[in-house]
């Protein structure tokens, strides 16, 4: 190791690995300390960037200055009492600040309108995680840092003191090379693209769920590996997992369609299987999408609309495929064109329609409305309760797709990974690569954590790299 520059080795070039990067360079600065930064993702120039090119990045605060009252109380409520307080306090105290941080390097934010039903205030970058991106990219370039692209992370090198001292990668070109780093910053994702960890982790058939944007696949769980074979103990919710509705027919990113919720949804069959009204959409897509790919036959629903859509205000907010539904003057015409039995599925209209008994005049898509049906519909109907009867009628076909993974490495409120000892020293971890999130991702929560714990993880980097030099 080059004992004369301290280096710090960034393993993935999503938000969190670019915030990381340009936080520790800019730490260094400061310090009127030089540094080497260096910068590498597994993905070749123009796929890297994971999931974040694609996501449009939206982040729980009212406001590019402050998050929500009850930010704090709502991820604990979420997570069953289960995330670190710790680690949810240093977010929310840190969101606006690095939010202003962001501002500083050109990036600029709105309020986006995506979802129709009310939910938790978000904010989006201009652009979305493309722009945001392209700001980042800029900011790492101007600063000095170079990036590696088509590079696969190996394994860490540690001490005999238990400290990391380096990395192990594998260049395109198959051949395996040592950098040599005083700290690494992990921000590699998490393994929603490894089939083998999602059979293991979610179970039989999690392997072929689809990814929901091209970066997934090259989160493959490399950075969670290392980190447990370096000491690292493992955290947050190994069967857990963020998935969304999607139209299989559609080749866009994330072509999430979010009507079901006034819709009937129904499987193969045509009989309906979940409470399409149990909760606004953030609140029940990963249990709807999961139930698609674990429990319905050939994994796939449909949902099924009537004109009365046409009625509601923006819905086209809801749908980001560009593949237009189904559509037939009957019921029977519909079951032909998306292969469902057709008996089963006027059955199934019939008796939905009969126990939509109440008054249609309080359907409300933004919040939830309880019109509800009546007790004897199975599965119920607890919310957006209205008949079909208004053609033509309407199918979109959805299947599950997985975006990201809840289990990971256990990090704390600096981003340190935690070996049993407590910090292993030199080794920073920011992103879906963490395990913090149990049972359901709250909304908007992801990119946030991402980039607010990779500004910290890079100037934490920094400062250990100057103490651990100091030692020597």
């Amino acid at each position: 190791m080059d004992e004369t520059v301290p280096t710090i080795c960034i393993v993935g070039s999503g938000a969190a690995g670019l915030a990381a990067a340009l936080a520790a360079a800019e730490t260094a600065r400061a310090r009127a300390r030089a540094c080497r930064v260096v910068l590498i993702d597994r993905a070749r120039q123009g796929e890297h960037g994971g999931n974040t090119r694609f996501s449009p990045s939206y982040m729980r605060m009212a406001a590019p200055d402050r998050v929500a009252p009850g930010f704090e109380d709502d991820l604990n409520e979420v997570s069953g009492g289960r995330m670190d307080p710790a680690y949810v306090k240093r977010l929310a105290t840190e969101a606006p600040a690095t939010m202003a941080w962001l501002m500083g390097h050109g990036i600029a934010f709105d309020k986006p309108v995506y979802y129709l039903s009310a939910g938790p205030p978000r904010i989006q970058p201009i652009g979305g995680g493309a722009g945001l991106l392209q700001a980042l990219e800029h900011a790492v370039r101007t600063a000095g840092i170079a990036t590696r692209y088509a590079c696969e992370a190996e394994r860490l090198l540690v001490a005999s003191t238990g400290g990391v001292e380096g990395i192990e990668i594998r260049a395109e070109s198959g051949s395996l090379e040592t950098i040599n780093a005083h700290a690494v910053v992990l921000a590699s994702g998490g393994f929603a693209g490894n089939g083998e960890m999602l059979a293991q982790h979610l179970g039989p058939g999690a392997d072929s769920l689809a990814p929901i944007s091209p970066g997934t696949r090259f989160n493959t769980g490399d950075g969670i590996r290392m980190a447990l074979a370096a000491g690292a103990q493992p955290a947050g919710d190994w069967r857990g997992m963020h998935a969304e509705p999607v139209d299989p027919r559609s080749r866009n990113s994330a072509p999430v369609v979010l009507l079901y919720p006034y819709s009937i949804v129904v499987d193969s069959t045509g009989r309906r299987f979940f409470d399409e009204g149990a909760g606004l959409v953030h609140e029940t897509w990963e249990t709807f999408a999961r139930t698609i790919h674990f429990a319905t036959p050939g994994r796939i629903a449909y949902a099924i609309l009537d004109a009365k859509l046409y009625d509601i205000d923006g819905y086209q907010r809801a749908i980001r495929s560009q593949v237009p539904p189904h559509q037939a003057s009957t019921i029977s015409e519909l079951a032909a064109l998306i292969g469902v039995p057709a008996v089963a599925l006027q059955e199934t209209v019939a008796h939905y329609n009969a126990a939509a008994t109440g008054d249609p005049a309080l359907f409300d898509a933004t919040r939830m409305d309880g019109l509800a049906a009546e007790a004897a519909l199975s599965p119920p109907k607890s919310n957006w309760c209205r008949r079909l009867d208004l053609p033509p009628y309407l199918a979109y076909p959805l299947i599950g797709a997985i975006a990201y993974t809840f289990g990971g490495i256990e990090t704390n409120a600096a981003a340190e990974v935690l070996g049993a000892g407590g910090p292993i020293p030199g080794l920073f971890a920011a992103g879906e690569i963490t395990g913090h999130f149990y049972g359901t991702a709250p909304n908007a929560v992801a990119m946030l954590r991402a980039l607010v714990f990779g500004r910290i993880a890079g100037a934490g980097a920094v400062v250990s790299c100057l103490r651990r030099t100091a030692r020597r």
